[in-house]
């Protein structure tokens, strides 16, 4: 793949396009009255060189399937993004920058995902968006090896990323670049910012790595010391980086932050603060830039419009796509399915009998089994499926029938070797998922979300479908004890807004939670699955038919007195005290709750007649925090959680110790039931 012809403009000139994103970071900085000036004016000489002589990208399409992937992973710089989009031609406008970081902008403080202008992620927490890129380059490598044919190469694409010292600080750097090398991302370039800074000063005191051996120790290829203020040392480096076809590149290139602000430059002075109007024109007459605030003189602003070479060369791979779908009319069709994000035409009819057919087998299993049920139920048909677990594949069971490996040798597959690295899995799930072509699943334990949490949160942000399969879901775990044992772990998941968080009860439910996480396209989906074996709840068509609104009433009564409203394994109990209730003549209701989202997202007709206010006295149980279950059980009510953690132990013992027994819950049921 060739790259941009070599832009023809003098050294100086090339300069000022650098310089036009110096000063559109110290003046929208400025304006806001916040951001980070430094990173941006450190960068823009690297950045210059990038997008105008190698990034393949096209502004009047920011979704071209064959784009080139730009990653700001140190996205505090986010003004040096902003600028680039602005002056490429992106729909992005001066009044847009000029509106940073204020209500309602679409230049916030960090990037927030938004491809309609060429934001591929959102990032600012470091270490996330290295990661990202690391999912995304993974994408390219395995739908390279899945459609390209010989002479017909239409996946053919780099990830190019910038990173400072703070994202390789961040221990997730450190799994996702291991993995990266493991896997050989040939088409990864990383180039970081080495700049000695960071907001509490000059990083030796706290960040003495030796970063290049570091990468070498990944088996990443490494060129260190490149002068990053020099476009001709860069572009070499790039090239360099191209050139290595079996391994990720780090590009080393040391920079001074604040480039240009005579009195400031090189001090974390500019990292996080304004430079303030005197340095801002002490800056400008260093850069011996004359135009005023928010105006880009005419022949740089033309000079940086990648507009019709961005058009020229998607038009280039049309042509080859083309020639492509006529020799290969199906492959194409599915390239643009899965790349659309849309489900196969027969996937409706499909997951009905799916679904229908485990309804119909009855099993008794753990729901982390269920999940593979529905795994092997669902996959055939979904050949976009990209799964995989951190290290705990046997106890997940995120590993279907038709599952395979990728290596770096072999990018073909579709199942994943995470290694014990919970948070780099999550992260780079939420890559694939940006880069489009997958749905990708990863599996571990329940109580280890926490390690995931803040790339679980990224996912909701960005609206992403990902699904996390988090098994071993209660002190129903058992002997491991309360290491292992997740107490508030689904309550702080459920949280997270655009977080939908499934808790079956049995195969059936497990079946539907599946097909819901795989049919929801704008956010991700936390499944939480049992150890142990729970028993099949019998329904009818239409309680089959209601699992999807998150709550429904699994065994009703005439004018119910009492509501009991259970989740996961504890919906079994909750159903045979509400049978015992009913020998001693008491009319009790049960409401499974798989899903408090998506019941909360239902109609109030639905809402009421589930959980009529006339019946306000109610019980819920869960082996977990209590607190979010007062919503649905009003002050009136009554919980029966868990607020302490559990213990070592075999899983029935600790469910008897701690009441998750139907007779315990009777017990509390008429206590309830005979208060005045």
């Amino acid at each position: 793949m060739a790259t941009n012809p070599v832009n023809s403009i003098a050294p100086s000139s090339r300069r000022k396009r650098a310089d036009a994103l110096r000063v559109l970071a110290m003046d929208a900085v400025q304006q806001a009255r916040s951001g980070h000036p430094g990173m941006p004016m450190g960068m823009a000489d690297i950045a210059e060189v990038l997008w105008n002589d190698f990034l393949r990208h096209n502004p009047a399409n920011p979704a071209w399937p064959d784009r080139d992937r730009f990653v700001l992973s140190n996205g505090h710089g986010s003004m040096l993004l902003y600028g680039l989009l602005h002056l490429s031609g992106y729909p992005l406008t001066m009044d847009d920058l000029r509106a940073f970081r204020q209500f309602g902008s679409r230049t916030a403080g960090h990037p927030e995902y938004d491809p309609q202008i060429g934001i591929e992620t959102t990032t600012g927490p470091l270490g996330q968006g290295i990661t990202n890129a690391v999912g995304m380059a993974l994408a390219e490598k395995r739908l390279a090896a899945e459609f390209n044919r010989s002479g017909h190469e239409i996946v053919d694409h780099y990830t190019y990323v910038f990173l400072g010292d703070g994202c390789l600080m961040e221990g997730i750097s450190h799994e996702a670049c291991s993995l990266a090398g493991t896997w050989q991302l040939g088409k990864l370039i990383c180039l970081y910012d080495d700049n000695g800074i960071s907001i509490d000063g000059d990083v030796a005191g706290w960040f003495t790595d030796d970063t290049p051996a570091r990468f070498r120790a990944y088996g990443w290829h490494v060129i260190a010391d490149v002068d990053g203020h020099d476009p001709d040392a860069v572009r070499a480096a790039i090239e360099a980086a191209r050139a290595t076809a079996d391994r990720p590149s780090l590009i080393c290139c040391k920079t001074i932050i604040g480039f240009g602000a005579p009195n400031k430059q090189g001090s974390e002075a500019t990292h996080g603060a304004p430079l303030g109007d005197d340095e801002i024109a002490a800056a400008r007459k260093a850069l011996d830039w004359d135009a005023p605030p928010f105006v880009i003189p005419a022949a740089i602003a033309e000079s940086w419009d990648a507009t019709d070479a961005g058009q020229a060369a998607e038009q280039q791979w049309r042509q080859r796509y083309a020639a492509y779908a006529a020799e290969y009319p199906d492959l194409a069709a599915e390239f643009e399915r899965r790349n659309a994000g849309t489900l196969p035409d027969n996937w409706t009819t499909f997951a009905d009998d799916a679904v229908a057919g485990i309804a119909a087998a009855g099993e008794t299993v753990a729901t982390r089994k269920a999940s593979l049920i529905a795994l092997n139920a669902f996959a055939p048909a979904l050949p976009e499926l990209l799964g995989g677990s951190a290290d705990l594949t046997g106890s997940n069971l995120t590993h279907h029938a038709g599952s395979r490996l990728i290596s770096g040798a072999d990018a073909g597959g579709n199942y994943v070797s995470y290694g014990v690295r919970e948070f780099a899995m999550a992260a780079i799930m939420n890559g694939l998922a940006l880069h489009g072509g997958s749905i990708p699943y990863g599996g571990t334990f329940l109580t280890f979300s926490d390690y995931s949490r803040n790339a679980l949160r990224m996912a909701a942000l960005m609206g992403i479908r990902v699904v996390h399969v988090f098994t071993h879901d209660s002190i129903g775990l058992g002997e491991d004890g309360p290491t292992h044992q997740p107490i508030e772990q689904v309550a702080s998941l459920q949280l997270v807004p655009n977080m939908r968080v499934w808790r079956p009860c049995d195969a059936v439910e497990t079946a539907v939670a599946w097909r819901d996480a795989l049919e929801t396209d704008t956010g991700p989906t936390s499944l939480v699955l049992s150890r142990q074996n729970l028993p099949h709840q019998p329904r009818t068509e239409a309680q089959l038919a209601s699992i999807r609104r998150g709550g429904y009433v699994l065994h009703e009564v005439d004018d119910p007195e009492l509501i009991l409203i259970a989740t996961g394994s504890e919906v079994a109990p909750a159903m045979a005290a509400a049978a015992a209730l009913a020998g001693a003549g008491r009319r009790v209701r049960v409401v499974s709750m798989p899903c408090a989202a998506a019941f909360l997202a239902q109609d109030e007709a639905w809402r009421e007649s589930v959980l009529p206010a006339a019946v306000d006295r109610r019980i819920a149980i869960e082996a977990g925090a209590t607190g979010l279950w007062y919503r649905f059980v009003g002050l009136q009510g009554q919980v029966i959680g868990l607020d302490r953690f559990g213990e070592s132990a075999p899983a029935g013992e600790l469910f008897e110790h701690f009441g998750f027994t139907p007779e315990n819950i009777v017990a509390q049921a008429l206590r309830l039931l005979e208060k005045d």
